[in-house]
């Protein structure tokens, strides 16, 4: 048992890393991870610790009660944002993250992971997270969600299911996911030859307004045109993953673990993409169905 402050101190600085991951999987941004552990370390060292026994899974359920505030405060907000016909997601909060750190992040945890996670409900996300990921007992996670063990366990199965994907009956599925993963890897690489080759010279694409933004959707058809398109958008292939967007091979990009662009794509019979569909609105991607692929 720890009685003293600094005895408290000490073991939260131990912790830190293990601590820092679990806040960056449940929320997604490192700068919002880092918030949260200051108020964890807050809340901490106000609270009577003498009869704390286990301080690590003491300070884990700090931490995860802390983001899983965040996490419903975010859904509240974007909840607002949609009411109110608002076309901007939510800002993040914690800026001062180094960007370096969170592409590196991401990439260890797996960006198409970020953005499947980014659709679960908190409660889905909580649980997956601190079971799956860091060997929490259900019956701990239950307590943090005022749920029973086995409510809290079903949350965590959903979780699972959408994160790990349905195999899908279409046989046409593996060509698919591979020429989405040449899209993908030609327009991170900026190779404008590979990416001409994977559209159909009729190919069309449809952008949202949100997508720019623009004042109204743009249409921009043809292979090159496109492919020049696609170009632009470098950066942000940089945080994108290939994923099954309603049952179908698409693409998702995310800023800071938050879902912000979505592709579907169409194909012709020898593989070719022929259409894709650029979605950014936020009312729009709430109707999505994102899973991983497994």
């Amino acid at each position: 048992m720890l009685g003293r402050s600094d005895d408290m101190a000490r073991r939260f600085e131990l912790d830190r890393p293990r601590l820092r991951a679990v806040a960056y999987r449940i929320l997604g941004s490192l700068g919002e991870a880092d918030d949260a552990l200051q108020e964890a370390w807050l809340r901490a060292d106000r609270a009577d610790t003498s009869e704390v026994a286990n301080p690590s899974g003491w300070l884990t359920t700090v931490v995860a009660r802390v983001c899983l505030n965040l996490l419903r405060t975010r859904d509240t907000r974007r909840e607002e944002s949609l009411d109110d016909g608002s076309r901007t997601q939510p800002a993040v909060t914690g800026g001062g993250a180094d960007p370096a750190e969170e592409v590196q992040l991401a990439d260890e945890v797996g960006i198409a992971l970020l953005i499947v996670l980014d659709t679960l409900g908190p409660a889905e996300r909580l649980a997956f997270v601190l079971h799956d990921m860091f060997d929490v007992p259900f019956d701990d996670i239950a307590a943090m969600l005022d749920k029973t063990p086995a409510a809290t366990r079903q949350l965590a199965s959903r979780a699972r299911r959408r994160v790990r994907g349905v195999p899908a009956p279409d046989p046409d599925l593996p060509r698919r996911r591979r020429a989405v993963d040449a899209y993908l890897a030609a327009t991170r690489g900026g190779d404008f030859d590979a990416l001409v080759a994977l559209l159909h010279p009729d190919v069309v694409l449809h952008a949202d307004a949100a997508v720019v933004p623009t004042p109204e959707p743009v249409t921009v058809g043809g292979a090159e045109p496109v492919a020049r398109g696609a170009m632009a958008s470098m950066g942000r292939a940089r945080a994108a993953a290939v994923v099954l967007v309603d049952g179908r091979v698409g693409m998702a990009m995310a800023e800071h673990g938050r879902l912000r662009v979505v592709l579907r794509f169409d194909f012709a019979t020898d593989g070719r993409i022929t259409g894709i569909d650029v979605i950014a609105e936020p009312d729009r991607l709430n109707e999505l169905d994102i899973t991983g692929i497994s």
